[in-house]
């Protein structure tokens, strides 16, 4: 029983073909050195011709090498991690820990509402217990339509919630549930449960759709929820109080699907905004979501939903599917003491985002809190109206929020700043990336967002500990930017030459690389054509965008610029997709 309780719930592999990368590896390292040394030792004297072409270009070459050092220590040791789901489910199924989910959207027309729903009736149909699962909508624009959607799917989710349980849906998404079946050829052994179930998903959708249609939600609705009330006092998205319904609680006898089962806990939140304060974009929204899920649930765990790209072509016209990153740099960071938060792909301990700094000593002992009820006997009421003074739009004001606690404020990167704070206060992370996505997501589908999309993710760069990968992806757009102005005199110096041996390593270096990288993106499950993309997407991204974004954030270091960040678009038309 010890011996059980003892051992490992998980196991690490690592990546194969480790010896002949790291001769490849430490032989262009070699390459790179003898380029540094041939310029040292072959620069032209003062007064000589092309003295600062050569200059120039050795700067170029150093910078260019060692970024190759920071982009190549993460390749260094790949770890893949594998959990024994047997082990995990004997030894803490009993003693799961609570879990809050945070959706976050921040435009009714850019994330349809029906978008927006079908994400949260997939965590809500999760395979996990419901009394321990409790799902918030933070709802950044304030918006009617988004609560009249999620009070739709608050009711349907009584219908849907059993029909996944009962016949293992997969996904969990209606939308992507109906798609898959529909484009499915084999008969369904549950065709009439199928169709009734569809059925009352399309009418939904349907009533949905009009409403947004019309832009607002016809009076006969706003006798169905409570809720609705709270838009009667509303002036404008940028003006406006909280608006905190809890639409599902195990408390409420209605909060019971078709089978009588309790369903998760179902939240709307639209924070207090107001003309004169400063919202903090979306890291406002989850430091507001943090605290109200504090007094509401208090779940020890909290997810913000990760997420792979669904709507990413074959070759990846515009390099958005992040195969490398996902499939070769987060694996080498965790072999670095773990990747940080990206905005993508996590969970949380609450105590980490609020602030607590990790000492030898910490122990969590789940068992502490499997039997306490958070909300102990306080009515939802009194829970909604204590709840909403922790969404004020001053509450941040005078306190650690923004600062030391929650997700950090001042930069439209949230995410990777709040990851770098967490790495300082000790904390390590792991990186587990299921065969199956957990998630799917849409990535931009025209170059302006995409240029958009990586412009705002390099402004400011960190990404793990130990390097500064992305920040020295913002400078290496200045040397990509420099390299056209000293090619020709290189090219010249070259061809002049090549019967010399310091050649060599010019070609092996240059050979070698260029051969490693399209082998890797085959590995990570690209295609050549998506190598070209991506390659072709690179040389855009550090000549535009990332030149723009480190000229944008020198400026701001200066007072000289503010930084703007606008959603990319969820929806494609049929003619973008093609």
């Amino acid at each position: 029983m010890a011996e059980e309780e003892n051992s490992p719930l998980f196991e690490i592999k690592r990546a194969k073909g480790r010896v002949f990368y790291k001769v490849l590896c430490l032989s262009l390292f070699v390459g790179i050195c003898f380029i540094w040394v041939f310029r040292v030792s072959h620069m032209p004297r003062e007064g000589e011709d092309g003295r600062w072409g050569w200059i120039g270009m050795f700067c170029v070459e150093l910078w260019f090498g060692l970024y190759w050092l920071l982009r190549h220590s993460l390749r260094w040791n790949l770890l893949f991690r594998e959990p024994f789901r047997d082990r995990l489910s004997q030894r803490y199924e009993k003693v799961l820990p609570k879990v809050d989910i945070f959706v976050c959207t921040a435009d009714p027309v850019i994330e349809p509402a029906v978008m927006v729903i079908n994400t949260v009736l997939s965590v809500m149909a999760y395979d996990y217990p419901p009394d321990k699962l409790s799902v918030y909508l933070s709802d950044d624009a304030a918006s009617d339509i988004t609560f009249y959607a999620l009070f739709e799917a608050s009711i349907f989710a009584k219908q849907w919630l059993p029909f996944c349980r009962k016949f293992k849906v997969d996904p969990t998404s209606p939308a992507a549930y109906f798609k898959t079946i529909a484009s499915s050829t084999h008969s369904s052994s549950h065709a009439k449960e199928l169709l009734t179930i569809k059925k009352l998903y399309q009418d939904m959708e349907s009533r949905i759709e009009n409403a947004g249609k019309m832009e607002r939600v016809p009076e006969e609705l706003h006798s169905k929820h409570k809720g609705f009330s709270a838009w009667d006092s509303y002036y404008s998205r940028p003006d406006h109080d909280t608006i905190l319904q809890i639409l599902l609680d195990g408390k409420d006898s209605s909060a019971k699907d078709v089978d009588g089962n309790v369903m998760p806990i179902l939240v709307y939140l639209a924070r207090e905004k107001r003309p004169q304060v400063p919202h903090d974009f979306k890291a406002g929204a989850m430091n507001s979501l943090i605290r109200v899920s504090s007094m509401i649930s208090n779940g020890e765990i909290i997810l913000n939903t990760p997420q792979c790209f669904e709507n990413i072509t074959k070759n990846d016209v515009y390099g958005c599917a992040l195969r490398v990153v996902y499939e070769v740099e987060l694996h080498g960071a965790d072999s670095l003491g773990g990747p940080m938060y990206i905005g993508t792909g996590c969970f949380h301990r609450r105590e980490i985002l609020c602030g607590r700094k990790f000492s030898d000593q910490y122990k969590k002992d789940w068992n502490e809190c499997k039997n306490i009820d958070h909300m102990k006997e306080a009515s939802l009421h009194e829970l909604e109206e204590k709840s909403k003074a922790l969404a004020s739009c001053t509450y941040d004001k005078n306190t650690l929020w923004g600062k030391e606690m929650g997700l950090q404020y001042a930069n439209s990167i949230e995410d990777l700043m709040t990851g770098l704070s967490i790495k300082c206060r000790g904390w390590k992370s792991a990186y587990y990336n299921p065969r199956r996505s957990a998630f799917l997501g849409v990535a931009p589908t025209t170059l302006p967002q995409a240029s958009k999309w990586h412009t705002v993710t390099i402004t400011y760069g960190c990404f793990f500990p130990g390097q500064l990968y992305i920040t020295a992806s913002s400078l290496h757009s200045i040397s990509s930017k420099a390299f056209p102005c000293f090619h020709r005199y290189e090219f010249d110096t070259l061809a002049a030459q090549m019967s010399s041996p310091w050649f060599i390593p010019f070609a092996y270096v240059m050979l070698g690389d260029s051969s490693y990288c399209p082998m890797e993106f085959l590995w990570s499950g690209g295609t050549v054509k998506g190598w070209w993309n991506d390659l072709r997407m690179w040389l855009y991204k550090r000549t535009s965008s990332y030149l723009f974004a480190s000229v944008d954030t020198i400026m701001k270091l200066f007072g000289f610029s503010e930084s703007t960040f606008v959603v990319s678009a969820k929806v494609a038309e049929e003619n973008v997709s093609q």
